[in-house]
């Protein structure tokens, strides 16, 4: 399983209304250490997809939805439940720092 794509028009759906946690990854196509994450992002979707969904929001084509989660830097990943935002994590990171900030819903 990969992180999957959302848009302004699935994010309802795919985030708001999901009974899992979701990590969304606010990235962009240019941004070097967005791409860089993004594999590590893929194996911990593999890895974890009983408990969490990952899927990708690309910040230039879902402008209105970066202005409204205050999306300022990139990547920037925010941890949703039952629709709220219950965590965020700011920048690339090595696996192991990315699942110890994952740790409460990947364990």
């Amino acid at each position: 399983m990969t992180a999957r794509a959302v848009t302004e028009a699935t994010w309802e759906q795919e985030v708001l209304n999901n009974d899992k946690a979701v990590l969304v990854d606010f990235w962009a196509e240019w941004c070097g250490p967005c791409r860089a994450v993004s594999p590590i992002l893929d194996q911990i979707a593999t890895e974890h997809s009983d408990k969490l969904d990952i899927v990708k929001l690309n910040v230039d084509e879902n402008p209105g939805l970066a202005m409204k989660y205050q999306i300022t830097a990139i990547p920037a990943f925010k941890v949703f439940e039952k629709g709220e935002v219950v965590k965020t994590v700011i920048g690339a990171k090595p696996k192991p720092a990315l699942e110890a900030d994952l740790a409460a819903y990947i364990a």
